[in-house]
């Protein structure tokens, strides 16, 4: 029986199926699970589970691959987020690792170096923050790991130096990242070091072909032999700060010095008995909750998955909680954020009020009088004892700003360029501050039981994948490998905490699975429909408590694999 008891594990049997659902069955497993978006990965962390490692271990292990395999969305001069929890303490965990803005650069001086340009560039040296990724991992190996950190590098180092074949997905995006970069270089000083890096031969690899990252091995060996301190302090700080003075950047070693990550209490909201949690801000994750509160006024099941009625109120309510994001979501740290209001089913009750049935909304106002008081790896395991590690981990955009410092192997993230230059903003850059974030863990619990862990990568996305993922599982009661593979709607073009609005009701992007009247509804209410977008990349584990079983599943949209045993 399914962990949800009385539904079909197939798709066959007396609810939905066809086309639009699995592609394959869900990965089963006793004593451990691991999901990636690589197949690599995931055989890296199912073998440190095997060695007696914790699911964090493993987790780590898992995301250090991601870095040499799948380098355009995640590595070491990225962010990272997480959800642990912990079978020995019964409780959720959460890990803010993001990094801050550079100390030495004021507003004032910021204001200066972008001239006419209202905003912080895509790419080069004004996007960069402070790489958070390795401090996580030390933080969750210091509280949860056992197996020492060098041996659940050694893996990928080997796998640095000798290389490994580039699949499919990851080869095409890859290919689109570098020409978008090399149309854009003229923003990133110290262009040729990405070339030299992650290109071969001037060009990136395409499918099958063998990519090698010597640098990024000799980078592991330091963090694997010096801790912590072999990224943000000695030789590898000082590369990076003397590649930072040289090509404009204000990152500096004390910045990475000072770093640390911050250990925080997930938030959530009961949606139909579920208790569903993600991450405080600065990260985007409440947007999913203030979305389930408002959905929760409504019969979704009645409507039938993927309706025109059902996707117009998701899209609709996506909307609203954006608002409320763009407005709101920022550093704590430098912001009063009412997370407890924005959370509240008094207040889902009046943003509901909102939405048109019938109608798509151009605009939405946030500045409710109550309140006035970007890509992406994903991993999760799961272990023996029950522990089950959900991790989130990114380089803003793919290769991030482009700039790759001097013989390090790893491209530096633009999540600066995710602040706002609006005075008076929550958003608003100042010196070390944590700029907006979009990644984001999701966790799911239900009777005090872990029931699912999950995520799904791409920017803003993210909340919008989260959202469909969980109404399939919850109110259509897929199972968990069906709920990622299930066709979606993108929308885009809402309002953005960098500071841009909604005018004309953004954009609507929906997969082929979606039927062509359910389209031509959806226009009819005024959904302005374009014809490509991106999706998000899904992986999940569901712990059946009844059976001790865990489910383990990675969405066909992607290279990943799940694997248990």
């Amino acid at each position: 029986m399914s962990p949800l008891a009385g539904q079909s594990l197939t798709g066959k049997g007396d609810r939905i199926s066809g086309p639009n659902f699995a592609t394959r069955s869900p990965v089963l497993g006793r004593q451990g699970m691991v999901a990636t978006s690589h197949p690599l990965a995931t055989q890296i962390g199912l073998d440190v589970l095997k060695q007696g490692g914790t699911a964090v271990d493993a987790a780590i292990a898992a995301n250090a691959a991601l870095g040499v395999v799948e380098p355009n969305n995640g590595g070491i001069g990225g962010d990272l987020f997480a959800i642990v929890w912990s079978a020995k303490d019964r409780k959720l965990y959460g890990l803010n690792a993001s990094g801050r803005s550079p100390k030495g650069l004021s507003y004032e001086t910021l204001k200066g170096l972008l001239g006419n340009r209202a905003q912080i560039p895509l790419y080069g040296p004004l996007s960069v923050s402070v790489p958070g990724t390795v401090d996580g991992w030390f933080e969750l190996h210091k509280r949860f790991g056992k197996i020492p950190v060098a041996t659940l590098l050694a893996p990928s180092i080997r796998y640095a130096r000798e290389g490994v074949p580039v699949p499919q997905v990851i080869a095409y995006s890859w290919q689109v990242a570098a020409r978008r970069l090399a149309d854009n270089q003229a923003d990133i000083t110290g262009f040729e070091s990405f070339r030299q890096t992650f290109l071969i031969d001037g060009k990136a690899p395409v499918e099958g072909q063998l990519f090698r990252n010597p640098d990024l091995a000799t980078t592991y060996e330091r963090i694997a032999a010096s801790g912590r301190d072999g990224f943000y302090k000695g030789p590898v700080a000082e590369t990076i700060d003397r590649y930072a003075r040289r090509t404009g950047s204000y990152l500096r070693k004390d910045d990475l010095a000072n770093h640390r990550s911050t250990w925080v209490d997930p938030v959530s909201v009961n949606y139909r008995g579920y208790d569903v949690y993600e991450l405080p801000p600065n990260g985007q994750g409440i947007a999913v909750l203030q979305m389930l509160n408002l959905l929760e006024g409504f019969d979704l099941k009645r409507l039938g998955h993927n309706s025109a009625d059902y996707l117009h109120l998701l899209i609709e309510a996506k909307k609203v909680a954006f608002e409320d994001r763009a407005r709101y979501y920022a550093d704590p740290d430098f912001s009063k954020i009412p997370v407890d209001i924005l959370l509240s089913k008094d207040y889902a009750a009046r943003r509901r009020q909102l939405i048109d049935p019938k109608k798509a909304a151009d605009r939405i106002d946030a500045n409710d009088p109550a309140l006035r008081a970007g890509d992406t790896v994903y991993l999760t395991v799961a272990d023996e004892q029950g522990t089950i590690v959900s991790l989130i981990q990114s380089n803003m955009l793919e290769f991030g700003s482009g700039m790759v410092p001097d013989g390090l192997g790893f491209v530096l993230h633009n999540r600066g360029t995710s602040f706002t230059m609006q005075p008076g903003h929550a958003n608003q850059y100042a010196p070390n501050k944590r700029p907006f974030n979009t990644i984001i863990p999701g966790f799911v619990t239900k009777s005090g039981e872990p029931f699912l862990s999950f995520g799904v990568m791409g920017g803003a996305m993210q909340p919008q994948g989260h959202l469909q993922v969980l109404c399939n599982i919850i109110d259509f009661g897929m199972n968990v490998q069906e709920a990622g593979d299930a066709a979606r709607f993108s929308h885009s073009g809402s309002s953005e905490p960098i500071g841009t609005l909604m005018t004309d009701g953004g954009r609507l992007a929906l997969e082929s699975g979606i039927a062509n009247e359910v389209r031509a509804e959806l226009e009819r209410r005024g959904h302005r429909l374009i014809k490509t977008d991106f999706f998000g990349g899904y992986q999940a584990i569901q712990w059946d408590a009844k059976n001790r079983i865990y489910w383990g599943a990675s969405e066909m949209r992607k290279d990943g694999q799940a694997a248990g045993f």
